[in-house]
């Protein structure tokens, strides 16, 4: 199963009321289950055994860095988050030794450029979407990311 597919079905999950989701698609299947305690909602990802056991042991530890990327950015709602549009690699400055395009307590126009993203030999500039103060960075330098992951919260 495709793994946007699983970040949106966690998504799906952590904007509604529901508790539990199991999706099945072919011989794979997934559930999310979401348990609240101490008017705390944690979520729990399981992934159904498959025919193939190395793709699970390689999509577990990606899920377990998606659930924790939604649960920054869920603990940050006082701002509109700035996410990916693509699949690359992150980089914060245009050359290693350049200053990086934003800092954390930086203004941001709408437009600015916040970062660029590396896909297939090219580098792509990423502009913001919002005006505002850049109130975190969820990335690190040169770490791959997934389309539609979140990057910046800009407040």
């Amino acid at each position: 199963m495709d793994i946007r597919k699983i970040k949106k079905l966690i998504e799906l999950l952590e904007s509604s009321s529901l508790t539990e989701l199991e999706i099945h698609e072919g011989e794979e299947s997934v559930k999310l289950s979401r348990h609240i305690q101490n008017n705390v909602a944690s979520s729990q990802v399981q992934l159904a055994p498959q025919s193939v056991a190395a793709p699970v042991a390689s999509v577990a530890p990606v899920l377990n860095k998606a659930v924790e990327n939604n649960e920054s950015v869920i603990a940050s709602e006082d701002g509109n988050t700035q996410r990916s549009p693509m699949v690359g690699t992150f980089y914060s400055a245009a050359s290693p030794d350049a200053e990086p395009f934003v800092k954390v307590g930086q203004k941001v126009k709408e437009g600015d450029t916040l970062c660029v993203v590396e896909a297939m030999k090219m580098f792509n500039q990423i502009e913001s979407e919002f005006t505002g103060t850049v109130t975190k960075i969820l990335v690190e330098n040169g770490q791959p990311i997934e389309f539609d992951e979140p990057l910046f919260v800009i407040s």
